[in-house]
């Protein structure tokens, strides 16, 4: 088997960059491939491009009549681009995206009469076996119908040879079966709260945006090098492996010169992406050896969900060409840096304004400062659920260690607004003095830096961080979809604003107060409640997990923890209230979260056993037969003085046993807890058998391989090596 190794190592160290060239610059390219607002007024008549536009800017509902209009444009608009399929385009609670083709060739009963055909009715709805997506038992298995609906508001894109059309994704019964749908439920009722707020500063705004910039990290690993190591290929993660005595300590990947394959790489992906409207921007080295991250320009959340799903999905078909395997794992290899997927999330009005951004007036500021204040008090309020809808079995292997926030969610937000809070929270209860108000507005609100970008440093050990004009919440996994994070975010923000907006409506007309009067008020007591999240220090800190707790923070550093606030009281109230997602909605994520989670430790447990015994152990076993012959020789030579020339050679075999039983014997306990745990009906229960009692096998059984791989010769060994798996170019 080492044979393997080193053919991929032969395979891996002669691969040359593909050929590849920028024949258009970007901006001609842009949204090519994509039926956007160009496309509609080349295809589709002015009545059904006006629907359309509705639809995206309005939510109003399209007529049945006008979308066999637009399914005749965007049919005629695919086939002159050589497509010949087309299928509904959905996110299913899998993680990752779902489609079946259909072609546009249809004929007679009889096969006569070929013709292309594409109407409103195969736009609109479809009906995709759902059977064997995971429901949460919304449905039993028998029941397979489920429905897609088209999403207007995401364009449809062209991919290949197929017309990709974004859809939702629901039950027989209604209930949403996919990310999309809660989605976009929460932005509505983001949208909707929001405007009503903005309405005390300015009467002409008629809608609040939210938006996303998401931040890819990811790792390249040559493919014939990741087809050596059967735990790459089956789990996304390296299971054992000794670290490479040269890592990341120097930092000499971050930041530098990106390695000619993987630039080739990065700029055929960007073709690709320009392609399909993916407004990609930024790219560079990221800390870890053969580490990489690309970032685009901010969207609508919506759209920027869909965006990162499709690239994700674009990613691994470059790799393909490129002969890379790309890795989106949290955690793919132990003692370097992992990857994480920053949300950077802000609001932005149709008028033009962001409302997280700092302005040069006392009336945007106190605009700004009323958005910002009351996010802070939505996560302070609801940071266990925050903290769930970022939890999964790959990203508790990065969550507060030592590279990424830690499992406990605070907010930073930089002196020079600490400083403006606690001006503010010593505003005046009730109606403030003419003087008070003018100090306020000159000294403390009018005196906001407009340019926060440069008044506020970034922490890193952050997982929520106000970056000058947006909130960046860092814990975000990178395989992860962004829906999850974004849907409860804003719905803890909207929920957020719309109490906001009782408190403060209701001292104006019970206490007689000023509109800006009444505004201070409110904020300065959510300053004084919201204070236990604010934390300007090292999140890695033992001393932050003591102060943490003393305020009363959650600290869950698993995911079967981390889960329980997904099926909370609060949790089903809120999404509830909002209308986002009805009480089996939200129990049935609740129960495939867990599920998921506990699915991918069995499939870590049994890929380890199977390497650790199929692998390790043999070749451990091999060179240990050397050994045994090398003593054997030593005793023929040197006869009753053998014992002291072997004495290193018989030590090394000791060694090599010691961790063959130790791998043997913790394999069969891990396999015993497994049985044990896979006996279990209660899904939090079998989830935390798998994290308490099966997971910690791991590391155990690991350590004992590694050891082993220190002690084997190098040429017998099967298993790709980290210096190789991170340094092969």
């Amino acid at each position: 088997m080492s044979t393997l190794r080193f053919q991929a190592l032969r395979e891996a160290s002669t691969r040359k960059p593909l050929h590849f060239e920028e024949t258009e610059k970007k901006s001609i390219i842009f949204g090519s491939n994509v039926f956007n607002a160009k496309a509609m007024k080349q295809y589709l008549t002015s009545e059904a491009y006006k629907a359309v536009q509705g639809a995206i800017q309005h939510g109003t509902k399209i007529d049945r009549k006008i979308a066999d209009y637009v399914a005749m444009g965007m049919k005629e608009w695919a086939l002159s681009k050589g497509v010949t399929h087309y299928t509904h385009w959905f996110q299913p609670l899998t993680g990752t995206t779902a489609e079946k083709h259909d072609a546009f060739f249809e004929t007679s009963y009889d096969g006569s009469d070929p013709v292309e055909k594409f109407g409103g009715a195969q736009l609109v709805q479809q009906e995709p076996d759902a059977s064997s997506f995971p429901n949460g038992g919304i449905r039993n298995t028998f029941e397979a119908r489920g429905y897609t609906a088209w999403d207007p508001t995401s364009p449809a894109f062209i991919f290949g040879t197929t017309l990709c059309i974004p859809t939702v994704f629901i039950s027989y019964t209604g209930e949403a079966l996919d990310y999309k749908t809660p989605l976009l439920r929460a932005l509505t009722v983001m949208d909707d709260a929001a405007t009503e707020v903005c309405k005390y500063f300015d009467k002409n705004v008629k809608k609040v945006t939210a938006t996303l910039g998401w931040e890819q990290e990811y790792f390249l690993v040559d493919r014939s090098l990741a087809k050596s190591r059967p735990d790459l290929m089956m789990t996304g993660r390296t299971l054992l492996g000794h670290t490479s005595a040269k890592g990341q300590q120097l930092d000499d990947h971050y930041f530098g010169s990106i390695p000619t394959r993987a630039l080739t790489y990065m700029r055929d992906l960007e073709q690709e992406c320009m392609l399909l409207g993916i407004p990609v921007k930024t790219r560079h080295n990221e800390v870890a050896p053969n580490q990489f991250e690309l970032a685009p320009i901010f969207e609508e959340t919506n759209l920027a969900v869909d965006h990162n799903c499709l690239l994700m999905d674009v990613m691994e078909k470059v790799a393909e060409r490129h002969d890379f395997k790309i890795l989106f794992h949290e955690k793919p290899f132990k003692g370097v840096n992992g990857s994480g997927k920053h949300n950077n999330w802000s609001l932005a009005t149709d008028t033009g304004v962001n409302l997280l951004s700092p302005s040069k007036t006392p009336m945007s500021n106190l605009q700004f400062l009323t958005f910002f204040i009351n996010t802070i008090k939505a996560v302070n309020d609801n940071e266990s659920l925050l903290r769930a809808s970022i939890a999964t079995a790959s990203n508790d292997h990065r969550l507060g260690a030592n590279e990424a926030p830690p499992a406990i969610i605070s907010v930073f937000i930089g002196d020079s607004l600490t400083k403006v809070l606690a001006e503010l929270e010593g505003v005046t209860t009730g109606k403030l003095s003419p003087e008070e108000k003018t100090d306020l507005k000159l000294n403390v609100v009018g005196k906001i830096p407009d340019l926060m970008l440069d008044n506020t440093d970034r922490n890193r050990t952050s997982p929520f961080a106000f970056t000058g004009n947006k909130f960046e919440f860092r814990a975000v996994g990178s395989s992860a979809n962004c829906s999850n994070a974004m849907t409860t975010l804003n719905a803890i923000v909207a929920k957020q604003l719309r109490d906001f907006k009782v408190e403060v409506d209701t001292l104006i007309d019970e206490k007689s107060m000023k509109k800006d009067d009444a505004i201070f008020n409110v904020l300065r007591e959510y300053i004084k409640q919201s204070k236990k999240i604010l934390f300007e220090g090292d999140g890695y800190s033992d001393a932050w997990e003591q102060e943490a707790a003393k305020r009363g923070l959650s600290n869950y550093k698993t995911t079967p923890e981390a889960l329980k606030a997904r099926a909370s009281k609060q949790a089903l109230d809120l999404f509830s209230e909002l209308g986002i997602m009805n009480h089996v909605e939200v129990e049935a994520r609740y129960e495939i979260e867990l599920e998921e989670y506990t699915k991918k430790i069995q499939i870590e447990g049994r890929v380890l056993g199977d390497i650790a015994r199929n692998h390790v152990i043999p070749t451990a076993i091999r060179y240990q037969n050397t050994l045994i012959e090398n003593v054997r020789g030593l005793k023929e030579i040197f006869g009753k003085d053998f014992e002291s020339v072997s004495k290193e050679q018989i030590a090394i075999i000791k060694q090599i046993s010691a961790h063959i039983e130790g791998i043997n014997t913790k394999v069969e306990e891990m396999t015993d807890e497994r049985k044990k745990a896979n006996g279990l009906t209660d899904a939090q229960a079998m989830a935390e058998a798998y994290c308490n009692k099966v997971k910690p096998y791991f590391d155990i059984i690991r350590n004992h391989c590694d050891k082993l791989e220190l002690l084997v010769d190098n040429e017998l060994w099967t298993l790709t090596k980290y210096r190789e798996l991170l340094f092969t170019k």
